[in-house]
């Protein structure tokens, strides 16, 4: 009878445990919980921005008066218009007189190499009318390069995102001017997670839903970043808009709605 009442005892000491440590759940099926996982495209919100093909800032690249700006923000200009004249009076003038005096060199350049042909002087005085001739014309050379700077030309067709400058404001060497944007065209920056790099493949297909216009519009994959960002894990990737439409501009965001292909 003793060694009865001690089991039962200890029985129910057993049973008080397992009630204090609360039901026993069934552990699932590991191997079966790792091959059932949801893909991360369908399943993480991807944000996303619109950037303009190219984007410049235009500075200056003399000290000189602004005299004439003939666009202004937000408008549209073509590659080779002028954006900014400056008033390039004095480098004119340097420019007419190294051209004089070219000209006085390569006089004495004849001179000289029609006194040489009567043996009337040696052979170091042609050489030096020469080299003066040489020297003058690189002058003229590097002033007529610097007019070229005083007027500032569009690299490329586009439009003038942010004007820093006004007319008649002096400007100093290397000052910004103009911010310029290529919107003909618009692409997608966006970061990926890097596992997408199994599947992710340049032409892919993928939509982008912009907040602003509460659309979708179909892009296509354009470049792939060149490294993994070890810490994020992520990628960046740049797509680019089909087709053109007129109410998406530069700096609007959205979703990124791209699914991996099917198994």
């Amino acid at each position: 009878m003793l060694t009865r009442s001690i089991t039962l005892l200890l029985a129910a000491g057993m049973v008080q445990h397992a009630n204090a440590q609360g039901p026993v759940v069934p552990q699932p099926d590991l191997v079966r919980q790792h091959s059932v996982s949801v893909p991360r495209a369908e399943r993480q919100e991807i944000r996303a921005q619109l950037v303009p093909l190219r984007y410049s800032t235009l500075a200056s690249e003399i000290g000189a008066r602004i005299v004439r700006i003939p666009f202004g923000e937000a408008q549209s200009f073509r590659s080779g218009d002028v954006l900014a004249a400056l008033d390039c009076s004095i480098q004119t003038a340097n420019r007419d007189r190294a051209r004089a005096e070219l000209h006085g060199a390569e006089a004495t350049l004849r001179a000289n190499e029609r006194l040489a042909s009567l043996n009337s002087i040696g052979e170091l005085e042609v050489m030096l009318s020469a080299t003066a001739v040489a020297k003058a014309r690189a002058e003229l050379q590097a002033h007529e390069a610097l007019i070229k700077k005083c007027t500032v030309v569009a690299p490329y067709n586009g439009r003038i995102a942010d004007q820093r400058v006004r007319e008649q404001q002096f400007v100093q060497p290397g000052q910004a001017l103009f911010e310029i944007i290529d919107d003909s065209e618009l692409e997608i920056e966006f970061l990926a997670p890097s596992n997408w790099l199994i599947w992710l493949r340049l032409g892919y297909p993928m939509r982008i839903a912009i907040d602003e216009t509460r659309k979708a519009y179909p892009a296509r994959i354009q470049r792939i970043g060149a490294r993994v960002d070890p810490v994020a894990q992520s990628i960046k990737v740049v797509a680019r808009i089909d087709g053109r439409f007129t109410e998406l501009i530069a700096g609007m965001s959205g979703r990124v709605e791209i699914a991996p292909p099917r198994p």
